[in-house]
Order: C-alpha cells, then sequence, then structure tokens
C-alpha cells in the first residue's frame, strides 16, 4: 500500500484556512471586529513554533459556541464555494497526481475539522485527518479538542490510528509521500519514505536541502 499525506496551511493553499473562514464570518457579523487579528497573532506564534494549540483552539472554535449548529453548517457550505477558486491548479495537479496512480490520500492538517473539511471537499480529498472540536451536550462547539490536536508529533498519531482503522501498519506500506511548507511538521516528515518541502518555512528549508529533500513550490505561476 502507498499513502500520500498533504498538509494544508501554505501547502496546498498559500494562505492561512482559519483566517479566510475568519474574514467569511466577519463578513457575516458572527465574530468581533477584533477577532481577526488576535487569530493572526496565534498564527504568527504557530509558524514560530511557540504556540499552545489548545489554548489557540479554545480561541478559535471557543467563539463560535454562540452560534447554532445548522447556521454554521450554512455558513460552511457558503465557504466552501468561495474557496474553490483559491485553490492553485498545482495542488490539484499533485493531488489528482497521487489519485491516479493508486495510492490512499489523505490532508493532515492542524486546521479544525469543519474548515479542513471544506478545503478537502473542494481539494477531492475524502480523508481528513485534522483537529477534532469537540460538542457539548446542546450540540454547540465548546472549545475543547477531542483526544490530541492534529500537530507536530500528533499528526503521524493521527496517521498511524487512520492506517490502523484499515488493517494498516506503518511496516505494511511500500512508499510514503507528506508534502508540508512547515518545521513543525518534521516528526511526520521524517516517518515517510518520500518527505516532500513545499514552499518551505527558513527552519524546513535548511532541514530538506541539509538531507537532500525535493524542495518544490506549489504557488501557480
Amino acid at each position: 500500500m502507498d499513502i500520500a499525506l498533504f498538509d494544508l496551511d501554505h501547502t496546498l493553499i498559500p494562505f492561512d484556512s482559519g483566517s479566510v473562514f475568519t474574514r467569511h464570518l466577519a463578513a457575516r457579523g458572527a465574530l468581533p471586529p477584533d477577532f481577526e487579528d488576535q487569530y493572526l497573532a496565534y498564527c504568527r506564534r504557530y509558524a514560530e513554533g511557540t504556540v499552545d494549540m489548545v489554548q489557540m483552539h479554545r480561541f478559535t472554535v471557543g467563539a463560535l459556541a454562540v452560534h447554532a449548529p445548522a447556521t454554521l453548517a450554512r455558513w460552511l457550505l457558503e465557504f466552501r464555494a468561495t474557496i474553490a477558486p483559491k485553490i492553485p491548479r498545482r495542488a490539484r495537479q499533485l493531488v489528482q497526481h497521487h489519485q491516479g496512480a493508486g495510492r490512499a490520500c489523505a490532508l493532515v492538517t492542524a486546521t479544525t475539522r469543519f474548515v479542513a473539511e471544506a478545503f478537502g471537499a473542494v481539494l477531492g480529498l475524502e480523508t481528513v485527518l485534522a483537529t477534532q472540536p469537540a460538542l457539548g451536550p446542546d450540540g454547540h462547539y465548546t472549545g475543547e479538542i477531542v483526544g490530541q490536536p492534529c500537530f507536530r508529533e500528533h499528526k503521524r498519531t493521527h496517521v498511524q490510528e487512520w492506517l490502523a482503522g484499515q488493517g494498516v501498519r506503518w511496516s505494511d506500506l511500500g512508499h510514503s509521500w507528506f508534502y508540508s511548507d512547515s518545521a513543525n511538521d518534521l516528526p511526520l516528515l521524517e516517518a515517510v519514505s518520500d518527505p516532500v518541502a513545499v514552499d518551505p518555512d527558513a527552519r524546513l528549508l535548511a532541514v530538506a536541502q541539509a538531507r537532500g529533500w525535493p524542495v518544490i513550490s506549489l504557488r501557480d505561476a
């Protein structure tokens, strides 16, 4: 069995998915005016590798607790329609290349699941491994996380659990690819047979060059 794994933010897409969704909700009056600035501050810490993912999730998803699940579902459908034109052609072609070769493909992202699934649908990726938000008794999001966030070393754990669900172990795999832009993803990049740095940050670029990993760009010319 061969697999191909893809990070989302700044890898398959040249922007932060949560930031785009935040703007989508802010335009509908669903979030306070200063929410995006606070979210971007978390993003900067994420890039620096200093963010507390649980705290970040509580802030971003907890802010949605006041909205009914049906309302959020409608906003997500509207959001999906807006992001389709934003997906780079090269990213679509890369995913289709691996799918056409018969490889099991999955989106593996720290992004909250309901946002990640919107991008997965547009990219044609049915398997989405993402940070799972918890629901309260009333069906509203609480801001808490179910299990571990799909982040750093936990990305590998999420992939292992996905494979185990299909009766597959790492040792059963033939080739395995993982595409990422971030040094935060080194635990999973080091676990696959074919790590690929995509428009990498400075730390990942240095590692990729030192180890001879391919470095590519998915940005449309």
